[in-house]
């Protein structure tokens, strides 16, 4: 229970705050309601399950030695993240919103594949708590830290898209609809920004012109 307790203290933060999928999900929870969300969910929970199970059983140690992985997905990231923003400045009625796409699956996948803040968290996690978690549950010490952030990430997930869904309920003006969308794609636009902005490659070439 301490170590539970250690553990959430310092992924919970990290789980909530409002990174890109976290964005994303209070979006698509406006635009189109916790149910059609579900296959968003699925997707970005899916990698998430594969990133901790790569990265808890040691084959993680690739990605390590090769950093320049990770700064690729990050810009392949950023730049898809620009494309979802755009996705969700296409919806500015409630009549557009009941027949609108949803994002499914598939976007999920690729927006937490290239997420490059998922596979950071997951290192620190492992990072953290491996010998902890082994010494404490022993061979099953690194399946229990993959369950615990499973069930975590899932709910913490399905509670941003109810904010989202929250938000969109609270007016029904299409004005407030419209700047809601606006809201989320601004954010989603920032954070490509950030994204690029604080890449090693984009860092490289910008002092190498200057």
């Amino acid at each position: 229970m301490s170590l539970f307790i250690v553990w959430l203290g310092v992924m919970f933060p990290l789980v909530f705050s409002p990174g890109p999928a976290n964005i994303v999900f209070a979006a698509s929870g406006a635009q189109v309601g916790v149910k059609r969300s579900i296959p968003l969910v699925a997707g970005i929970d899916s990698v998430f399950i594969i990133k901790s199970i790569i990265i808890g059983y040691g084959l993680g140690e690739v990605v390590n030695n090769h950093p320049e992985l990770m700064n690729y997905l990050q810009l392949l990231g950023a730049i898809y993240l620009v494309y979802v923003a755009t996705k969700f400045l296409r919806t500015n009625s409630s009549k557009l919103k009941s027949t609108s796409k949803a994002l499914g699956f598939f976007d999920g996948l690729l927006i937490q594949i290239l997420n490059s803040k998922g596979w950071l968290m997951v290192f620190l996690m492992f990072t953290l708590f491996s010998e902890q978690s082994q010494a404490t549950f022993g061979d099953s010490g690194i399946a229990i830290l993959i369950i615990w952030l499973a069930f975590l990430n899932i709910s913490i997930h399905f509670l941003w898209v109810s904010i989202g869904e929250l938000l969109s309920r609270i007016s029904s003006s299409p004005l407030y609809e419209k700047w809601l969308n606006f809201f989320y794609a601004g954010c989603l636009m920032a954070v490509s920004i950030w994204l690029i902005i604080e890449n090693p490659m984009i860092k490289t070439v910008l002092s190498t012109s200057t």
